[in-house]
C-alpha cells in the first residue's frame, strides 16, 4: 500500500501511483475541498475508477477527522494537545472555513454509472483498496425481489404493486424479516454489489430490495445506476436525499443520453387504449357489486378506495385524451411540432391542469394498485402507470396561481412537443391482445410525443437539490468544451488525462484508401457504391492478415453492418477474412449475444487458431462496456463515422432546437446543431477507439477507414491520448509495411502467454487477468459448447467450427488427424500417400499429447490454382532453369513435402466436415478408406455423388482428386466435369506413377543446361540443350573459379526475371505492371526501399492469390534489403523465412533451390481453398 499527500489530505493508493494518477486524484479532491463540479476524462486503462474511490473516501476521512480536530480545540481552549503536530496542522479545507460542522454533516458519496455491471466492477474495486466504509447499492425489485409469487408476474408495474400490497398485509416471509437481519454484521459491515446482496437475502430469507433501502440510511457510499438519480420518478420512489451530498457520474459519456430520456415520453395509442380497457373492467365490475343485492358498503371498499364516479371521471379524462390526439391530422410522413409549452393547452383539453393533478393521479395510483392485486385474469395497467408519470413530469413544481404561467414556461423552455402517425399499428394490432376491445384500437392512432433536447434540465434539477459537487468522469468525454456546454451548469474543473502507455504501445493510421486506391467513405452517397464496399471488404481482409489474435471491427450502424456483410458474403470478402480470422457478428437482440462474444473469446483462446475477427456498431453493446485486453482486442477498425440518422424527427428537432438557442440565448454559449451532430459521431468513435488499450502493459492499432478523418477538425475531435500518435497514409501499402513492423516489435517487447491446448485450459480462466470483472472460466461453458453453437450457426456459420472435437479422446475426423499425428511421432515413419494418413488414424490410440496440439499450426495457402499449375511445369522444367543436386537432397525435399501432406490431409477433412453434415461425411469417409483397401473408384464415384447437388460442394469434390491414385486420376476428372461443369485440372503427366516422375525429374535436371540464353517474351526458355558428357569431362569454357561472369550472371537472371515480370503481367494487368516496372526501375537508380516497398505491398496484397508474386519479388531487392524485406514477408504471411527464401539479385541459385523445396510443400489443398474463396 502505498501512501501520498494531494492537495493536504493523505491518498491510501494500492501501488505508487502513475503520474497521470495522481493529476486525476488531484483534480478529484479540489472538486471536493472547493464545493465545485468537475468534468474529468482519462483514458480507459489508466485506474480512473481506483483514483476516483481513493480520492473521495480519502477526502471524506479527512474531512471526519478536521470536525473532529475542530472539536478537540473547542475542548481545550486552545491549548496544543498533541505539541509536534499542532491543530492548526490539520487545516480547515474539508469543513468549509468557518462554518459549524458536525459529524452528521459529512457528505455522503453518490456514486452512479450506466449499469449494474459496471456498479459491480467498481465494487469489486472499493475491495481492493484499505477503505472500508459502510455501502449501499440500490437495485429495483425486477434485480433484488426474491418472493417468487412476485417474480412470476411478467409486468414490471404488477410486481410493484403486487410486492406493495404484501408488505402493506405482512405477508411477505421475507419482508417480515428485514427489521431482525438488516443490523447483521455480515450485512452491515461487508461491501457487498446486488449479487451478494441477493445470496445474503436468499440465504437468511430476508427481502435484499427493502434490505437495500435499510442499508442506505446509514450508507457512507450509495451505489446506483445513474437513471435513479436523473429520473424524478425514480429518485422519488427510492427516497434518495441529495442535500450536501457528492454525485459522481462514472461512465459518463452517456449522461446527456440519460438525462434527456428521463424526462421525456412517447404516449402511444396502445397505452391509452390499454388504460381504457383497464378502466372499463373495473367500471363493469363495480357496476355489478352495486346492483348485487347483498351489496355493502364494506364490500365495496375492500382493496379500492375510489368512488365509482372518480372511476368514470377517469375514464371520461382518458376519452377525451384519446380525442384531442387524435384530432390532429398528421401527415404519414411527418409530424406536427409544437412548442414545449403546448401540452398544457392539450392536457387542459382532457381536463388535467395543476388545480386537477394531485386528485387524478391519487385516483390512477389505487386503480393501478387495486387492479395487479386482483387474482385471475391478468389486465395491463402499464397505460395507467405511464398517464401517472406523465402528469407528474409535465406539472412538476407547486406554484401559486399569479407564478403559475411562469413555472410552465420554465418546465417547457427545453422541450418539443411532437405528434406523429403510429407507424406500429399493424405490427401491434396482430400482436397485442389489450387494446382488442377499444376502439383506439381499431384504428391507426397518433402518438403524442414530449421530447426534452437539454440535459441542463436534469442537471440543474440535481443542482437545484443542494448537492455539494457534481462530477463527470468516463475514458470519453472528448470534447470537453462541447460536453460541458450541453449540460447548462458550471464545470470550473476540468482534465483531459494522458495515458500510462508508451509510444511503441500504439499505432493509429487513417487509411483513407483501400488496397485498390479507392477512396473509402460510410457518407450516405457512398456507403452502398459496390467499389466502395468492395474496397472497404479488401481493406478489412488485408489488416486482418497482419493484426495478430482478435480484431474488432466497428460500423456506422446495423443496417450498414448487415448490408456490407452480405455484399462481401456474395463477392468473396468474407471467405478471405474467414480464412484467416472466423468472423463473429453481433447479434441485435440481447438474447444470444452472450454466446456469439463467447465463441469469440474462444477463437481467440484457441491455440490452433489465427484468433477471430469481430463485427459490432457504434454505440452497441461490445463498443460500450465490454473488455478486450490483451489478445482479445489487438486491433480495431472503424469503418466510418456513425452520425445520427438525420431523418429521424428527434435529430431534426434536436438540431433545430440548438440553432434556436443558439440565436436568442444572449451570453449563454449553445452547441449549434451541425456541432452537436459531429459530435455524436466522434462520441461514439472515441467509444470504439477505447476498447483497444485496456492498461498499462496493453497494445494495438487503430485504424480509420474513412476519408473524412483527413481533416484537421475531425482529428481535433478524437481522445487526447490518440491524438499524438495518428498517422495519414497516402497509399496503403505504407499502412501494411508499418503495422507490421509495429506488430513485430511489441510482441517482442512484450510477449503474451503462449495460448494452451484446449484439453489443458478445462477447468481454468480461458482469459487473461484484465481489470474487467471475471470472466467466465472453461469449465463453465463447455457442457453447453455445442449447442450454444448450434443455436448461433444461423446467424454465425463461422460457430459451426466449434462442433468440431477439440479435445481427447474425439471422434471422427478429428480422431483421424490427431490419431495420425501421434503415429508419427512414435514409428517415426511418414506415410507413404495421402490415403496412408487417412487409413492409419483407424488403428492409432488417438493420445492428444502437447507436441501435437502445441506444433506450428500452417495457414492455409492463398496461392491460386493457376499459380499451382504454373508451379508444376517450373518444377518439371517447363520454364525455369533447375540447378542439379545430390541424391540426399532430393530425399530433404521429399520429406518435407510428405510431412506437408499429411498436415494438409488434416486440413481438407476439417473444411469438408464443416460444409457436410456427420452422415454424409462418414459416408465419404468411409468410402474414401475403402478406395484406399480395394482400389475399387467406382465406389468412390458413388460416395461422393453427393458433393455435386450443390453448387457450394463442388469445390469439395474437386478436393477429392488429390486423393485419387494416378491410374485414376483421368477417369475422376471426367467424371468431375461431367458432374459439375469443371475438371479438377488433369494433366497427362497426373496418371505417371511417383517413381516415373522421380526418374522424369532426375533426366531432364541432368540434361538441361546451365547456360542458358535470353528469354523470350513470352516466358519461354529459347536455349539449346547442354552435351552433359562434355560437361562431365570438362571443356574449355570451364575453369578453376567455375563458369565466366558472363555466362553465370546475365542469362540465368533474365530468364527468372522475365518469368516473373511475365507472370505479374497476367495477374495484375498491363496498367498496374507499368506501376510495378517503374517502381523496380527507380529502386534501381534511387535505392530507395521504402517507395519500392510501399508499392509493392500495395499491388500484391490486393488479392490472396496474389501473395506468392510477394514473395517472388525478393529476387529484384539487394542485399543490404533483404534482412528488412524477410521481416515484412514474415510479419505478412505468419510464416518464417530463411535467408534463401528472400533471393537477391546476385543469389538466384540459392533461391532456385529454396523454392523448389518451398513450392512442393505449396498445398494443392490449400490452392483448392483459394480457388473456392475466388468463387
Amino acid at each position: 500500500m502505498s501512501s501520498l499527500t494531494l492537495n493536504g489530505v493523505t491518498v491510501n493508493f494500492p501501488f505508487p501511483p502513475y503520474n497521470c494518477q495522481k493529476d486525476y486524484m488531484s483534480k478529484v479532491i479540489e472538486c471536493l475541498q472547493r464545493k465545485v463540479n468537475g468534468v474529468l476524462e482519462s483514458p480507459t486503462g489508466t485506474g480512473k475508477t481506483l483514483c476516483l474511490l481513493c480520492a473521495t473516501l480519502a477526502w471524506r476521512e479527512h474531512f471526519k477527522d478536521t470536525i473532529s480536530a475542530r472539536k478537540i480545540a473547542e475542548k481545550l481552549g486552545g491549548e496544543e494537545m498533541f505539541p509536534n503536530t499542532p491543530l492548526s496542522s490539520w487545516g480547515t479545507a474539508a469543513t468549509d472555513g468557518d462554518t459549524p460542522t458536525y459529524y452528521t454533516d459529512v457528505p455522503k458519496i453518490i456514486y452512479a454509472s450506466r449499469t449494474h455491471t459496471q456498479l459491480a466492477q467498481v465494487i469489486s474495486e472499493l475491495k481492493n483498496t484499505s477503505y472500508r466504509p459502510k455501502v449501499c447499492v440500490l437495485g429495483s425489485r425486477e434485480q433484488l425481489c426474491i418472493n417468487q409469487e412476485v417474480m412470476r408476474q411478467e409486468s414490471n408495474h404488477v410486481k410493484v404493486h403486487m410486492c406493495r400490497a404484501k408488505v402493506s398485509t405482512r405477508s411477505c416471509i421475507y419482508y417480515n424479516n428485514v427489521e431482525e437481519k438488516s443490523t447483521d454484521r455480515e450485512l452491515v459491515d461487508s461491501i457487498l454489489d446486488v449479487e451478494d446482496l441477493v445470496k445474503f437475502g436468499n440465504k437468511q430469507r430476508a427481502c435484499p430490495y427493502y434490505l437495500s433501502r435499510s442499508l442506505k440510511q446509514q450508507a457512507n457510499v450509495i451505489f446506483m445506476p445513474y437513471n435513479y438519480l436523473l429520473d424524478p420518478k425514480s429518485r422519488r420512489a427510492h427516497n434518495i436525499e441529495l442535500k450536501g451530498a457528492v454525485v459522481i457520474f462514472d461512465e459518463a459519456h452517456n449522461v446527456e443520453k440519460t438525462c434527456e430520456e428521463s424526462t421525456s415520453f412517447d404516449l402511444t395509442p396502445y397505452d391509452v387504449a390499454s388504460a381504457i380497457n383497464a378502466v372499463d373492467r373495473l367500471l363493469v365490475e363495480q357496476a355489478k357489486d352495486v346492483s348485487h343485492e347483498d351489496f355493502n358498503a364494506d364490500s365495496l371498499n375492500s382493496g379500492l378506495k375510489v368512488e365509482l364516479d372518480t372511476i368514470a371521471k377517469i375514464k371520461q379524462i382518458l376519452l377525451d385524451l384519446e380525442a384531442a390526439i387524435d384530432s390532429y391530422d398528421v401527415p404519414s410522413d411527418k409530424g406536427i411540432t409544437k412548442p414545449g409549452i403546448f401540452i398544457y393547452e392539450l392536457l387542459e383539453r382532457a381536463h388535467l391542469t395543476y388545480n386537477s393533478k394531485t386528485a387524478v393521479c391519487e385516483a390512477l395510483e389505487q386503480i393501478s394498485g387495486y387492479l395487479a392485486g386482483q387474482p385471475g385474469i391478468f389486465l395491463n395497467t402499464s397505460g395507467l402507470q405511464k398517464l401517472a408519470d406523465i402528469i407528474q413530469l409535465v406539472f412538476c413544481g407547486e406554484p401559486s396561481e399569479k407564478d403559475r404561467l411562469q413555472q410552465m414556461q420554465s418546465n417547457t423552455a427545453h422541450f418539443k412537443v411532437h405528434i406523429h402517425r403510429d407507424t406500429n399499428y399493424h405490427k401491434k394490432k396482430s400482436t397485442d391482445v389489450w387494446a382488442s376491445s377499444s376502439s383506439s384500437s381499431k384504428k391507426q392512432g397518433n402518438i403524442l410525443s414530449y421530447w426534452c433536447f437539454s440535459p441542463g434540465f436534469s442537471m440543474q434539477d440535481l443542482v437545484n437539490q443542494g448537492v455539494r459537487c457534481i462530477i463527470l468522469t468516463s475514458g470519453t468525454l472528448s470534447p470537453l468544451s462541447s460536453f460541458t456546454s450541453e449540460m447548462r451548469i458550471e464545470f470550473p474543473v476540468t482534465l483531459e488525462n494522458g495515458h500510462v502507455i508508451e509510444r511503441d504501445q500504439i499505432f493509429v493510421s487513417i487509411i483513407d484508401r483501400g488496397p485498390d486506391g479507392v477512396h473509402l467513405s460510410s457518407a450516405f452517397d457512398r456507403r452502398f457504391i459496390p467499389e466502395n464496399m468492395a474496397s472497404l471488404g479488401n481493406t478489412v481482409a488485408n489488416l486482418s492478415r497482419v493484426v495478430p489474435h482478435g480484431l474488432l471491427v466497428f460500423f456506422p450502424s446495423f443496417p450498414l453492418m448487415e448490408k456490407t456483410l452480405d455484399f462481401w458474403r456474395a463477392k468473396g470478402h468474407a471467405d478471405r477474412i474467414e480464412t484467416i480470422k472466423p468472423m463473429f457478428v453481433e447479434p441485435k437482440g440481447k438474447g444470444t449475444f452472450n454466446e456469439v462474444i463467447d465463441g469469440y473469446y474462444n477463437k481467440v483462446n484457441d491455440p490452433a487458431s489465427k484468433g477471430g475477427s469481430f463485427f459490432a456498431v457504434c454505440r452497441g453493446k461490445a463498443s460500450e462496456g465490454l473488455d478486450f485486453a490483451n489478445t482479445f482486442g489487438r486491433g480495431v477498425i472503424i469503418t466510418g463515422l456513425p452520425f445520427p440518422p438525420k431523418m429521424d424527427p428527434k435529430v431534426i428537432l434536436k438540431m433545430q432546437f440548438l440553432d434556436e438557442m443558439s440565436r436568442t440565448k444572449t451570453g449563454l454559449k449553445y452547441l449549434s446543431g451541425q456541432q452537436w451532430y459531429k459530435q455524436q459521431a466522434f462520441r461514439a468513435v472515441n467509444q470504439a477507439i477505447g476498447r483497444v488499450i485496456r492498461h498499462k502493459e496493453d497494445f494495438g492499432a487503430i485504424f480509420l477507414c474513412d476519408q473524412r478523418f483527413k481533416g484537421s477538425d475531425a482529428q481535433a475531435q478524437l481522445p487526447l491520448w490518440v491524438r499524438p500518435y495518428v498517422r495519414l497514409y497516402d497509399c496503403f501499402g505504407n499502412v501494411v509495411r508499418d503495422v507490421s513492423q509495429f506488430f513485430r516489435v511489441a510482441q517482442k517487447m512484450r510477449p503474451v502467454v503462449e495460448k494452451r491446448a484446449a484439453a489443458e485450459r478445462c477447468g481454468t480462466v480461458c482469459l487473461p487477468d484484465t481489470q474487467a470483472s471475471g470472466f467466465t472460466s472453461c469449465s463453465s461453458y463447455q457442457s453447453s459448447h455445442t449447442q450454444k453453437a448450434k443455436a448461433l450457426d444461423a446467424h454465425l456459420p463461422s460457430l459451426k467450427r466449434r462442433k468440431l472435437n477439440e479435445y481427447t479422446g474425439a471422434d471422427g475426423m478429428a480422431r483421424i488427424c490427431v490419431e495420425y499425428e501421434c503415429d508419427v511421432q512414435e514409428s517415426q515413419r511418414r506415410p507413404a500417400n495421402l490415403l496412408d494418413a487417412l487409413e492409419r488414424g483407424d488403428h492409432c490410440s488417438g493420445e492428444d499429447n502437447d507436441t501435437v496440439m502445441g506444433a506450428k499450426v500452417n495457414r492455409l495457402s492463398t496461392l491460386s490454382l493457376q499459380y499451382d499449375k504454373r508451379m508444376d511445369d517450373e518444377l518439371r522444367g517447363g520454364k525455369r532453369k533447375i540447378k542439379l543436386v545430390k541424391q540426399p537432397k532430393i530425399s530433404q525435399s521429399e520429406d518435407v513435402c510428405e510431412e506437408g501432406k499429411a498436415s494438409r490431409t488434416k486440413t481438407f477433412l476439417s473444411e469438408m466436415k464443416k460444409s457436410l453434415s456427420q452422415v454424409n461425411f462418414d459416408c465419404i469417409v468411409q468410402a474414401l478408406q475403402t478406395y484406399k483397401k480395394t482400389d475399387n473408384l467406382d465406389v468412390l464415384l458413388t460416395e461422393t455423388v453427393v458433393l455435386a447437388g450443390d453448387a457450394n460442394t463442388h469445390s469439395l469434390l474437386r478436393g477429392i482428386y488429390q486423393f485419387v491414385r494416378p491410374h485414376h486420376k483421368k477417369r475422376f476428372d471426367e467424371n468431375c466435369q461431367e458432374l459439375t461443369g469443371q475438371g479438377c485440372g488433369y494433366k497427362p503427366d497426373h496418371s505417371l506413377a511417383k517413381d516415373m516422375k522421380k526418374a522424369n525429374t532426375l533426366h531432364g535436371a541432368t540434361d538441361r543446361q546451365t547456360v542458358a540464353g535470353l528469354t523470350s517474351s513470352s516466358g519461354k526458355s529459347t536455349c539449346s540443350q547442354l552435351n552433359t558428357q562434355q560437361l562431365n569431362r570438362g571443356g574449355q569454357h570451364l575453369n578453376q573459379q567455375g563458369l565466366k561472369e558472363p555466362q553465370t550472371g546475365t542469362a540465368p537472371k533474365s530468364d527468372v526475371h522475365a518469368t516473373f515480370l511475365a507472370d505479374v503481367k497476367q495477374a495484375l494487368g498491363a496498367e498496374k505492371s507499368a506501376q510495378l516496372f517503374q517502381a523496380i526501375y527507380s529502386y534501381k537508380k534511387t535505392d530507395n526501399y521504402e517507395n519500392v516497398v510501399t508499392i509493392v505491398v500495395s499491388l500484391f496484397t490486393e488479392r490472396d492469390e496474389d501473395i506468392h508474386l510477394l514473395i517472388r519479388f525478393g529476387m529484384f531487392i539487394r542485399p543490404h534489403h533483404k534482412e528488412q524485406y524477410k521481416h515484412m514477408l514474415e510479419a505478412l504471411t505468419g510464416q518464417s523465412f530463411s535467408a534463401a527464401d528472400v533471393p537477391a539479385v546476385n543469389e538466384h541459385q540459392q533461391r532456385d533451390a529454396s523454392s523448389s523445396q518451398t513450392l512442393k510443400a505449396q498445398s494443392k489443398i490449400s490452392s483448392f481453398f483459394s480457388s473456392r474463396q475466388n468463387k
